[in-house]
């Protein structure tokens, strides 16, 4: 999906998406540490998807998730599964949960390549098939990867937050058009998940974006 923004198609920080334009400093235990060691730390903790380490970056739509996961993946030159690729729609939410504990952790758990499928937005459909081998580090960003049925498969949880203001500027900024009409209905889901699922409170750092 990239010819129609999904929910999680923000760029907050299309001028710089390296790990320079976020906060030095993030919140949470260990604080004072610069991101880029937070984050090594999080990537040397023992794989828990079989050999893979897998690190989630989650946070409500435009807070800033997807220049994040990013800028990591080309600092560390790690693999990148996103969200709006698993998502089956706009009412997608738990869906996207479902493919990613199903075509992304568990086989790769098991030993076994992840493979998914990504949502075309324009056609309304899943599309090709991708694959990702069973070893090293992972990156997964957008909401719902940190839900409890992922949680037993990952290395670290990233949780990125903004004023919901920022939020809803920054998400309909590119997309304005495509993503307004959509913004309380997946905002809701959002709504819901969270409540259910406490992301915020499970995660090993937080990172202020606005």
């Amino acid at each position: 999906m990239r010819e129609v923004a999904g929910p999680d198609g923000e760029r907050p920080c299309a001028g710089d998406r390296s790990l320079a334009a976020f906060p030095p400093a993030p919140v949470g235990p260990g604080g004072g540490q610069p991101l880029r060691q937070r984050v090594d730390l999080l990537l040397a903790r023992p794989a828990r998807a079989g050999r893979t380490r897998v690190l989630a970056v989650e946070g409500r739509s435009g807070a800033g998730k997807s220049t994040l996961a990013e800028a990591l993946a080309t600092a560390r030159g790690l693999p990148l599964v996103r969200m709006d690729d698993l998502y089956p729609g706009w009412d997608g939410l738990l869906g996207g949960v479902e493919a990613l504990v199903e075509w992304v952790l568990r086989p790769l758990s098991l030993g076994r390549p992840a493979r998914w499928r990504r949502f075309d937005w324009t056609a309304g459909e899943y599309a090709e098939w991708h694959e990702e081998p069973a070893a090293g580090a992972l990156l997964v960003e957008g909401v719902g990867c940190g839900a409890w049925s992922a949680a037993p498969f990952l290395s670290g949880l990233i949780w990125v937050k903004a004023p919901d203001d920022v939020r809803r500027s920054r998400a309909l900024a590119r997309d304005g058009d495509l993503y307004l009409p959509h913004w309380t209905r997946w905002a809701d889901q959002e709504e819901r998940f969270y409540a259910t699922h406490d992301v915020r409170a499970r995660a090993d750092l937080t990172i202020v974006t606005g």
